[in-house]
């Protein structure tokens, strides 16, 4: 081991993940694609793969039991790994669950994180097959598996989108990270005063998208029935920007994003500014919204502008203009990256 130091926040989750695989390399033929991507692909027939993705949430990073009830984190578990299958433009049919407890948890307690994962099973039309259950001296961590199947020239890596394509999402944004803004302030008004009731009425929308997010499996649907293959896909976690950025980067392209065409609903909007927020700012970095962002060629504008579920936001260009935001009063704004990143220094 070298006698030099880093410290991981100064490269951030990306940064460091290319830093521990960069002397990874392939050694089996059915590995099509690895480390990279939302998911990575397995050869199993000449037209068909798998795809292999897993994520993790651990107690007091990812979820706060104050307000995170144990079946919607099941729940929630399940359809963010469902979601990166998506974003490949496959279909889920299995998983793997293997968590790490803390003595703290009774039996009951994991029975209703599992009614979550099966609720959702059932959902999303998947198996649970395996896992593993260990102790934690710390909290609860859940691990879970994703496995999928797609055909070979219907896979969307992150890599395909070329100038003049168009930037599509799916459903509306923001509203994740505003729910969570509401949440986090209940907690401390009952932390300072646990006999007050929170006030959560008339937030159910934005609390759902944060408490059970939903794995857009209607789109991968929806985009088949139109004989629609995206060039490039990517699933909004991390937040609108951060995720442009990516997909930009792996295609080596730039962009144009308008924030005149950005879905954001209403409810979300109007509980931003409540909170001083700019609805816009949320709808970009705020992450945690689990819809889909990708590009198609113009010539299938037609086929996707009559769909409710999904919005063209921008365009593709040449990498050497840049990736920028343009906002209402025409100004174009170097797109940044501000969404969530476990390692980065704020």
């Amino acid at each position: 081991m070298s006698d030099k130091k880093t410290d991981v926040n100064e490269l951030g989750e990306f940064g460091l993940i290319d830093r521990l695989t960069k002397n990874v390399d392939q050694k089996v033929d059915s590995t099509e694609f690895g480390i990279g991507d939302d998911a990575a692909v397995i050869t199993v027939s000449d037209d068909t793969s798998l795809l292999v993705s897993t994520d993790m949430l651990i107690e007091g990073v990812h979820f706060n039991l104050m307000y995170m009830p144990l079946k919607h984190l099941g729940y929630k578990a399940v359809a963010v790994n469902v979601s990166d299958i998506c974003a490949m433009n496959g279909v889920a049919e299995q998983i793997t669950v293997s968590i790490a407890v803390s003595s703290r948890f009774p039996i009951e307690a994991l029975e209703e994180l599992y009614d979550g994962i099966n609720t959702a099973c059932q959902m999303y039309n998947v198996d649970l097959i395996g896992g593993d259950t260990t102790t934690s001296l710390t909290g609860l961590t859940i691990s879970i598996t994703a496995i999928g199947r797609a055909k070979k020239k219907e896979i969307s890596y992150r890599s395909g989108a070329n100038e003049f394509d168009l930037l599509v999402v799916t459903g509306d944004l923001g509203a994740a990270f505003v729910g969570l803004q509401v949440l986090e302030r209940e907690k401390e008004v009952f932390k300072a005063n646990p006999n007050i009731q929170p006030d959560l009425d008339g937030h159910d929308y934005i609390m759902e998208r944060q408490l059970k997010p939903e794995a857009r499996i209607d789109v991968i649907r929806f985009l088949k029935e139109l004989n629609v293959v995206p060039s490039a896909m990517i699933d909004i976690s991390d937040g609108l920007a951060s995720e442009i950025m990516h997909l930009c980067k792996a295609s080596n392209v730039g962009c144009r994003v308008y924030d005149e065409k950005l879905p954001i609903d209403g409810k979300t909007s109007m509980t931003a500014i409540e909170f001083n927020l700019d609805p816009v700012t949320c709808a970009l970095n705020g992450g945690e919204d689990y819809e889909l962002l990708f590009t198609v060629k113009q010539d299938d504008f037609d086929k996707i502008k009559g769909n409710p579920h999904m919005t063209v936001i921008g365009h593709v260009t040449d990498q050497t203009d840049g990736m920028y935001y343009v906002d209402k009063n025409g100004a174009v704004i170097e797109l940044r990256a501000q969404g969530w990143d476990h390692f980065k220094k704020d």
